[in-house]
């Protein structure tokens, strides 16, 4: 076995330990009230122009190779604490929502599938993106 491999097997379990403790302490402490207020703040406060920026800043400057491995370590390396995570699932589906499949690197189009699949991202984008996509 190769430094290399024995080193991602020693973050794998790390990460696995650390989202783990994360996601139960988020589900423990944190009152779903909460979790409500800033999804709905998210949702009225974010004007579509300043999320049609933030994923043109990712587009730009965030190197698809890079987030096509994003992608795929959220696949690989999240365990299934966190994905049985009602509290996280519900963070990420908030947000994950503003993400088009535009930005997803066709490499990693099935890991993505398999990652909005796990934590019920729904497939939703803002609607100044769209207008802005079909006006160009």
């Amino acid at each position: 076995m190769s430094l290399v491999s024995k080193i991602s097997e020693v973050d794998k379990v790390l990460s696995k330990r650390v989202l783990s403790i994360e996601a139960r302490w988020v589900d423990r402490y944190v009152p779903d009230k909460v979790l409500l207020l800033y999804l709905n703040a998210l949702d009225k406060r974010a004007s579509p122009s300043a999320v049609d920026h933030a994923l043109q800043g990712i587009e730009k400057y965030v190197p698809r190779k890079l987030r096509s491995r994003l992608i795929s370590a959220a696949d690989a390396w999240v365990p299934d604490e966190v994905a049985n995570s009602r509290k996280i699932c519900a963070v990420l589906a908030g947000v994950g929502k503003y993400i088009p499949d535009t930005v997803i690197p066709s490499e990693a189009a099935d890991s993505w599938s398999t990652v909005k699949a796990r934590f019920h991202i729904p497939t939703l984008v803002s609607k100044g993106r769209t207008e802005s996509r079909g006006e160009q």
